[in-house]
């Protein structure tokens, strides 16, 4: 990311659910090889990820800020929580999850990222990840390190609007989930979810009615406070109504109007 991150869940037609971007490892080598540096205006998801307005020398700065790009391998850790924060972490490809385990080893995903989404602004609160980032597929992020974009903030105040819109996000983020889990029923959860991750994936050049789901339907119910039997039952229901077709992971959205209106109808 150069630097924006995901949507936020909101009572609107148009985001109903937001996802967004947790925390890293810099010095994590668990995570897999270092791949080759990047110009940002050579990636294809550029356009999402980089600021607005920049002129080509702020842009040149920026790639000089970004040290390089990290293969992460589906079902590996970019960073672990406790880890000392060091970095943000912009996905170019790839899926992951956000997620803490508590003392009892319940596992509760707090989030699902996707490229030109931004990881690791939860850690800059005490310099400790709060979360695992754990990669859905075989992945690729580019690594920014926070101090020197601190820097590159007071040289370039593009940068620093930049940084606060992106903090600001991951607060409205937090708040539309608490309202999610606390106030709709089963049905409209997942219809939020659904209708959230497919505006999402359309943004970035995918179709706007099909997706293919990378998280399983477990760590759904873990993000959406729901049992694998609530989900599943949730699914079929939408199957029934006509709402959504569905074979393994791969998804269609016949009517996104109705599924938009199960949890707009809430509020």
């Amino acid at each position: 990311m150069s630097l924006n991150t995901t949507s936020t869940i909101s009572t609107s037609h148009t985001n109903p659910a937001g996802y967004s971007s947790h925390l890293v490892n810099f010095q994590s080598q668990r995570s897999g090889p270092t791949l080759s540096k990047i110009a940002c205006n050579a990636c294809n998801m550029h356009e999402l990820c980089m600021p607005e307005g920049l002129s080509f020398e702020e842009a040149e700065k920026l790639n000089n800020v970004i040290a390089v790009r990290k293969r992460v391998k589906k079902g590996a850790a970019l960073y672990r929580r406790g880890e000392e924060f060091s970095a943000l972490y912009a996905i170019r490809t790839g899926f992951f999850k956000t997620m803490v385990t508590a003392d009892d080893g319940h596992e509760q995903v707090t989030g699902f990222q996707m490229a030109a989404e931004v990881l690791g602004l939860d850690g800059i609160h005490n310099n400790r990840h709060n979360c695992d980032a754990i990669a859905l597929e075989d992945s690729d992020v580019c690594v920014v390190p926070f101090a020197k974009l601190e820097d590159l903030a007071h040289e370039v105040h593009t940068f620093q609007r930049q940084i606060h819109r992106m903090m600001s996000r991951e607060i409205v983020r937090e708040h539309s989930v608490m309202l999610l889990l606390g106030s709709m029923r089963a049905d409209a959860r997942l219809a939020a979810f659904l209708m959230d991750l497919v505006q999402r994936l359309h943004s970035r050049g995918y179709s706007s009615h099909e997706l293919v789901l990378r998280m399983t339907r477990e760590e759904i119910g873990s993000f959406l406070g729901l049992k694998l039997e609530t989900v599943s039952r949730m699914f079929s229901k939408f199957v029934e109504d006509g709402l959504i077709e569905v074979k393994q992971r791969h998804v269609v959205i016949l009517k996104p109007h109705s599924l938009t209106a199960i949890f707009t109808e809430q509020h």
